[in-house]
């Protein structure tokens, strides 16, 4: 089982980055998936969710800022980020469980059993 996040990068204030997740040998998107974030010194924390019918849950920080999506073909999970803020900066990890639906407890790091190995974003002001 494997998830591999890549589209990490350094912009300005303001810009836009696309990250993507892809999983190999297992179907993770048709599955409760998330993005988290991390910064050092910090717990990791919650960024959006998507589960099986793509439906999505926002983290307050971002929302109107960042979408979640996903293509099940592909087996590939996107996060679209825009109006990017220095605050933003962080180590992105997508995250996959077992269950449909990701529910209440979508932004619980132990609700999610398989996680990718982070790529990094940095935002300069």
């Amino acid at each position: 089982a494997q998830l591999v996040e890549s589209g990490g990068g350094s912009v300005q204030t303001g810009g836009s980055l696309r990250l993507s997740c892809t999983g190999s040998e297992y179907p993770y998107t048709t599955y409760c998936m998330a993005w988290f974030r991390q910064t050092p010194g910090k717990e990791r924390e919650a960024v959006a969710s998507i589960d099986h019918a793509s439906r999505t849950t926002y983290a307050d920080f971002v929302m109107g800022r960042f979408t979640i999506s996903k293509d099940d073909a592909k087996n590939t999970m996107y996060l679209q980020m825009s109006s990017l803020k220095p605050e933003d900066t962080a180590m992105y990890y997508c995250a996959s469980d077992s269950r449909y639906w990701c529910g209440g407890g979508w932004d619980s790091v132990r609700g999610y059993d398989d996680w990718g190995q982070g790529t990094q974003v940095t935002v300069s002001s």
